[in-house]
């Protein structure tokens, strides 16, 4: 190999890798700001971990976390009706739901993060669907399937036990 194309290729290579670390720290300057690529929970109070869409960002893929309570459904919120909070987009369908939620959002956001409390029961993690869900003693439970859901309400106290009990161990799990 001639000296011409050593100096090439280093060159090249020396390229590759500045590249490669000033993208590293890129997106390791983003994921500190909470805007990061990589799929991951977002930390949402001092207690629970919110499932976020890692693509839009979205909490409970986009649905309005208040409605569950005042509508009993599952209604989707609107892009113009958001609130940042904790590093997720949490939307609304109407300026009310949004201040109700602003005002004490730890009242409405799903409990254990979003993630399925029979999963959470047995120490795993499974993110909930927000169509499958039940509100119980005054809060939020978002299921993967509705067996899980079903088995929920057959014991709902002893489930809610176990998954408090194993929800430590699980953030463990999860990847920040």
């Amino acid at each position: 190999m001639t000296a011409a194309r050593q100096e090439r290729k280093l060159l090249r290579l020396c390229t590759q890798y500045l590249g490669a670390a000033a993208a590293a720290l890129l997106g390791a300057a983003l994921v500190g700001l909470g805007m990061g690529l990589i799929p991951r929970p977002i930390d949402a109070a001092t207690t629970e971990w919110v499932v976020a869409d890692h693509h839009t960002g979205l909490a409970i893929s986009g649905f309005d976390p208040v409605a569950y309570f005042t509508d009993s459904t599952a209604t989707i919120g609107r892009p113009e009706l958001e609130l940042r909070l904790a590093g997720a987009t949490w939307r609304f369908r109407n300026e009310g739901n949004r201040a109700a939620f602003a005002a004490d959002p730890d009242v409405y956001m799903p409990r254990f993060g979003g993630y399925d409390p029979i999963a959470v029961a047995r120490g795993a993690s499974a993110p909930g669907h927000p169509e499958i869900w039940i509100v119980s003693d005054g809060r939020l439970y978002l299921f993967h399937s509705a067996v899980a859901r079903d088995g929920f309400g057959e014991d709902p106290e002893r489930v809610i036990h176990e998954a408090q009990r194993r929800w430590p161990q699980v953030l463990r799990t999860l990847v920040p």
